[in-house]
């Protein structure tokens, strides 16, 4: 019989991948500033307040959808885990999937494919030229 913590999938090495993956201070710092750019570019694009779209507890449906379509595209398009979109969109990381998988659904219907592939090419562009700075 094998010992399993020797393994890496039983619960202590599981304890230790995750370990492993908490982001340090400076990777932290960057992904909430990645979040606050997808915030202020979903904001100006459906022309929603920022704030409402920062603000805890629940949202009207039009102010929610748009924070949705945001998580869904810093997860997909920034390569930012759940975990680290919900910490830059003050949610927690089971709303940030919620939202993944409601806008993937979505997206079989062609008007609102054709609004989140905007969103990710806006998205995409802008941080890009923020980089090269």
């Amino acid at each position: 019989m094998q010992d399993m913590s020797s393994e890496g999938d039983g619960l202590a090495g599981g304890a230790a991948a995750n370990a492993s993956r908490r982001l340090s201070p400076l990777a932290d710092e960057r992904s909430a500033e990645l979040c606050e750019c997808v915030l202020d570019i979903v904001a100006a694009l459906f022309n929603v307040s920022g704030r409402e779209l920062r603000e805890a507890g629940r949202s009207s449906m039009g102010v929610a959808r748009v924070r949705q379509i945001g998580m869904y595209v810093a997860h997909v398009i920034l390569g930012l885990n759940m975990t680290e979109v919900g910490r830059g969109f003050g949610r927690d990381r089971t709303t940030v999937q919620h939202a993944c998988h409601l806008v993937e659904d979505m997206r079989d219907d062609d008007d609102f494919d054709r609004i989140v592939n905007m969103v990710e090419r806006v998205t995409a562009a802008a941080l890009r030229q923020s980089e090269a700075r």
